[in-house]
């Protein structure tokens, strides 16, 4: 270890050495660049200092994300770039150009890092701001976050650093990347459900209070975990989901439905007039247009069933809730079966005629035939 240690230090004092020979003996020179230096910090700090004093403390009701970004501005990093922004117009000796080129390089690494930490808690805290029940959840989750969050940034940032600074991190890479695979496989399970919670959370695709549809299960979204959510069901009972299965289904959102559409089927007697069954579209159009809330689709004749002429009515209910619509689908119930009975149209159910054959094979009605004296 003496050996490396004592390279090190003649290194060192080397460096040292014609960085000072520079300094005594091109003193003018040494005295413009540290001027230029001065000029670029000096106008540096007037940038950032007109920056916080313009930039809101808020914006759209949440932190300004672009203030923060500013006030987290450090000094060394300032300093670090006014020094790098002398270096090209003054030659400096090899040393002390590399000395501010690895103290430039730290400074942005570390800065960086402050700024990406900085953006990515500052997008969650402005989504938790909003108030409510995913408030309450990603509260829960901001310590898992800034954990996550501040190993990555620093890590990449070390990383960085010491790449630039000559260091081989070829094996420390790999280290890293086996270790990660690691734990990855370990808690497998629950990552997944931490990351469905938060793609839940941020791409909302339903929210507390919702109403959904999944599989073969309805209910309304009660509260969203960080691994599981809890749904009370249209028959009373909770149901909790994990967040991974339940991003794995199609789920489909009642509350955000914006029209209702009906259907509904029906059939009347063959012995019902050609010109009545024509003008029937036109009496469902009048009666759906007759309701409010209600738009008409369309009215037609579907086919001949066995015992019916069918026909098939749509029409949309414009309000979103599901009482309308059931109201809205029973009126016009009700109104079809009081104008069909004013025209003498007859609803058709379930027939059939059976005809007796005779010995010589002639069918006969039954009905028709006289019954025989005793």
């Amino acid at each position: 270890m003496a050996d490396p240690l004592g390279r090190a230090a003649v290194r060192a004092e080397r460096a040292f050495g014609e960085s000072w020979a520079w300094i005594t003996q091109d003193s003018g020179e040494a005295l413009f660049g540290a001027a230029i230096a001065g000029a670029i910090l000096v106008a540096l700090w007037l940038l950032k200092w007109g920056a916080l004093r313009l930039l809101p403390r808020e914006f759209a009701g949440a932190p300004s994300l672009l203030r923060a970004l500013v006030a987290r501005t450090l000094s060394l990093f300032l300093i670090a770039a006014a020094l790098d922004g002398a270096t090209h117009a003054v030659a400096l000796p090899g040393p002390l150009m590399r000395l501010v080129d690895n103290l430039f390089t730290i400074a942005l690494a570390v800065q960086g890092a402050l700024w990406i930490r900085e953006l990515v808690l500052g997008l969650v805290h402005r989504r938790a701001g909003h108030g409510g029940e995913d408030a309450v959840a990603l509260g829960n989750a901001m310590g898992i976050i800034t954990v996550l969050v501040n190993v990555v940034v620093w890590l990449l940032a070390a990383i960085l650093i010491l790449d630039n600074l000559g260091v081989n991190v070829t094996a420390l890479v790999a280290g890293l990347g086996v270790g990660g695979i690691a734990i990855g496989l370990a808690a497998q399970g629950i990552f997944s459900d931490l990351f469905a919670a938060l793609a839940i959370l941020f791409d909302r695709p339903f929210r507390v209070g919702d109403t959904i549809s999944y599989g073969t299960s309805t209910g309304t979204v009660e509260h969203i975990g960080l691994k599981t959510t809890r749904i009370r069901s249209l028959s009373g009972e909770q149901l909790v989901m994990a967040n991974t299965k339940l991003l794995e289904q199609q789920v489909a959102n009642l509350r955000r439905i914006e029209e209702r559409r009906v259907v509904l089927n029906f059939g009347i007697v063959y012995q019902t007039p050609p010109d009545l069954l024509e003008a029937l579209p036109g009496h469902l159009q009048a009666i759906v247009e007759a309701q409010a809330d209600c738009r008409f689709d369309r009215a037609a004749f579907t086919g001949f069933g066995p015992s019916s002429l069918d026909f098939e009515l749509i029409f949309f209910v414009t309000v979103p809730e599901l009482e309308a619509m059931t109201a809205a689908r029973q009126a016009v119930g009700f109104a079809i079966v009081r104008r069909f009975a004013e025209l003498g149209v007859e609803f058709a159910y379930p027939t059939q005629t059976t005809f007796t054959a005779a010995p010589d094979g002639r069918l006969i009605d039954p009905t028709q035939i006289a019954e025989r004296p005793r």
